[in-house]
């Protein structure tokens, strides 16, 4: 794969806080030419480090002010129609395959408590192949950035 230094390493956690920060801006933030910057970006996003630039929404802002985990038990000979049904479900942000107490675990946003209930109740029970669902509401949700650094 070729060797990560610390300086891409400072790159990643830069871009980590904020993916629309300039070349520039970054340059000096991290004390690097601005030309080694950008070349070292393109050299990270050619090699696979870098998949994507992305935008944070604020869904607060957009009226979904309830979000939840949800947790799912799912007969295992539906998967692949469970999974294809709940990616087209508007109210799931993320879809994680786990071990243990589910099978799956879902990230959902909503509106309000009813519109909850009514994603959970009218849309996801419904879907065959689904056993048992069991929904966390989210009090408060802390992000901790990843701090990039080499392996000693």
């Amino acid at each position: 794969m070729g060797k990560i230094d610390d300086t891409d390493m400072k790159i990643l956690t830069e871009l980590v806080r904020d993916a629309g920060l300039s070349v520039p801006k970054l340059s000096k933030k991290i004390n690097v030419n601005a030309s080694v910057v950008y070349s070292r970006i393109k050299r990270l996003a050619k090699r696979g480090l870098i998949r994507r630039f992305t935008v944070e929404v604020d869904e607060e802002l957009l009226g979904y002010s309830v979000a939840a985990l949800i947790g799912i038990n799912i007969d295992a000979k539906n998967r692949e129609k469970i999974l294809d049904e709940l990616k087209s479900l508007t109210n799931i942000r993320q879809i994680v395959e786990v071990t243990g107490r589910f099978d799956i675990i879902l990230d959902a946003r909503a509106k309000s408590l009813d519109d909850l209930h009514e994603v959970v109740s009218s849309k996801i029970a419904r879907i065959v192949g689904i056993l048992h669902t069991e929904t966390f509401i989210e009090m408060q949700r802390s992000f901790i950035e990843p701090q990039f650094a080499l392996p000693k």
